[in-house]
């Protein structure tokens, strides 16, 4: 029987570069588990089916590639990411506006947070 977590990254990954190896999804960075956990959450919560978290992350991919995407893989969770966003907004769960008022927040919380630290949402000096 196969973890949960390793059969959906299966059904995810049909003819994507999905970073893994024998036992199911790796993750080079914390950021990258966090977005992949919570696309399960919220598909195991019924806000999205399967079948439309793989038509927004295929979509993804094909457009990043089509743009000079890398096609090793290695960008793999920042089109998980993007998917994300647009199948959020998609649904009305989130507006474009919003997304990119979070994104400048956290940039300017990075910017703000001195090296070695966590980046917090609560750095952002404009907050």
């Amino acid at each position: 029987m196969s973890r949960p977590d390793t059969a959906l990254a299966e059904a995810l990954a049909a003819g994507t570069p999905i970073p893994r190896d024998a036992e199911g999804p790796v993750f080079a960075e914390p950021w990258q588990a966090q977005a992949f956990a919570l696309v399960v959450a919220l598909q195991n919560r019924g806000v999205f089916s399967a079948d439309e978290w793989a038509q927004a992350l295929g979509a993804e991919i094909r457009e990043a590639l089509a743009n000079g995407g890398c096609r090793d893989g290695s960008d793999y969770y920042e089109r998980w990411c993007e998917a994300l966003e647009q199948l959020l907004i998609e649904k009305g769960l989130a507006s474009q506006t919003s997304v990119d008022a979070r994104a400048a927040a956290w940039e300017r919380a990075a910017e703000a947070t001195p090296h070695g630290k966590p980046i917090l949402l609560e750095n952002d000096p404009l907050r």
